[in-house]
């Protein structure tokens, strides 16, 4: 894939420790939802989870990324690292005393959501400056394709080891893939600091106006974000329904769950590896439109009217199997677009933009399913035309919401297909 390796020898070792260590807290991220929905049967307390990690990522990435900017960019990335770090040995312990409460997990989340903000600019910055341009492409494909193993790997280890020890084995195997990555980034990583225009050195406050000014005065990468906040919102409330579709119809099959999140780590590596060796399409933002169209066309309404896990999975194919493409295309855009000095800053803008949509996503499905569509589901006879649709019990009201979400997931698709045509790339 690449002609001279040594050229991204850094990137990759930063690439491979820092995906073993994804693992790990993937791991926790599906042992932690495994854990809470068994616990309490309610979508809108195991969204609750995704919902507190988001909202500090989105109220703070605005004024992160400017300070990111500023701060040296390796140790940004470590203090962070070891933060969240202690936040998951604080939730080891209290297992290990039989005292871990859902509340606990909020505030945990929360607090990991909060590093992430800072880290997160970094780490964008600090791959910029690792990969020569012209790996762009490839190097987004890999960090597609071990995204999607790890999707694969994930669900299998956290079911097992849940299964073996429960919670607490799962969070010691997550601290210690941290501990490889940290000492990896910390000894045997050199990242270089992006050069710096002379002068006054701009204030916060500064320093976010001349983000969003950035994205005000490209109008492209500005309308591609607000397509991608929509897309956002329809894809955290399907995962907010997901789990309580697919454990509510099999009876609590762990199992199940996991095999349909495996399908969609499957999809998502194979997709990786095309979007590595597609060559560079004539334009980005349609690769982008069509890859988002055919998964919002498709998925939904698979899982919608599908009652079993082979459609379950089938559905996860077609929606995940061209996300890394897209993934790419935005990825080179953005990269190659946003001068290195700015895109601290630049980056938190859009992260504040395009990801506040999640935990309102997460909010509203997990409070449309409990409140709205399972009990509506609930008053339907056996043989009505709905039942015959999606099913009849808990977890029809799911697979109905599922429904809605297709066609609004289509309906963002077709409008920002039509505004994003009047650009040019």
């Amino acid at each position: 894939m690449f002609k001279n390796i040594k050229e991204c020898r850094s990137w990759l070792l930063l690439w491979s420790t820092q995906s073993l260590s994804t693992l790990g807290s993937s791991m926790t991220s599906c042992a932690l939802v495994l854990w809470m929905y068994l616990g309490s049967g309610s979508a809108l307390k195991t969204a609750m989870l995704s919902v507190c990690s988001y909202a500090p990522y989105v109220l703070m990435s605005i004024f992160a990324g400017a300070l990111s900017d500023k701060w040296n960019k390796k140790a940004t990335m470590l203090v962070c690292d070891l933060f969240a770090a202690a936040t998951t040995f604080a939730a080891f312990l209290l297992i290990k005393a039989d005292a871990l409460m859902p509340w606990h997990l909020y505030v945990i989340n929360a607090l990991n959501g909060l590093m992430n903000t800072v880290q997160q600019p970094a780490g964008e910055v600090a791959a910029t400056q690792l990969i020569p341009k012209r790996f762009y492409q490839q190097t987004s494909g890999l960090r597609s394709f071990s995204q999607a193993l790890n999707s694969i790997i994930a669900p299998v280890l956290a079911a097992s080891l849940f299964a073996f020890g429960g919670m607490g084995v799962v969070i010691a195997v997550d601290l210690v893939t941290f501990s490889a990555a940290f000492i990896t980034l910390m000894f045997f990583i050199p990242i270089p600091e992006p050069p710096k225009k002379g002068g006054r050195e701009a204030s916060l406050m500064e320093s976010v106006r001349e983000g969003m000014g950035w994205l005000k005065h490209n109008p492209l990468i500005l309308k591609l974000i607000i397509f991608l906040a929509g897309i956002n919102l329809v894809a955290s409330a399907y995962n907010a329904a997901l789990p309580a579709m697919v454990l509510s119809k099999t009876g609590n099959n762990e199992t199940a769950l996991g095999i349909v999140n495996g399908c969609v780590g499957a999809a998502s590596l194979i997709g990786s590896i095309i979007a590595s060796a597609l060559p560079a399409p004539k334009s980005r933002v349609k690769a982008i439109c069509m890859a988002l169209f055919f998964s919002m066309s498709t998925e939904n309404f698979i899982l919608a009217f599908g009652g079993s896990v082979p459609w379950w999975c089938a559905g996860a194919v077609c929606g995940w199997i061209f996300i890394p493409l897209m993934g790419a295309n935005l990825d080179v855009i953005l990269r190659s677009t946003i001068p290195a000095e700015m895109q601290g800053r630049v980056y938190a803008c859009r992260n504040t933009m395009q990801f506040f949509t999640i935990p309102v996503g997460f909010l509203a499905g997990g409070a449309l399913v409990d409140s709205v569509f399972e009990p509506f589901m609930a008053g339907r006879n056996d043989g009505s035309a709905l039942t015959v649709l999606f099913g009849s019990g808990k977890g029809s009201g799911a697979a109905m919401f599922f429904a809605v979400l297709g066609v609004a997931g289509v309906a963002v698709c077709t409008v920002f297909t039509l505004i994003l045509r009047r650009e040019k790339e």
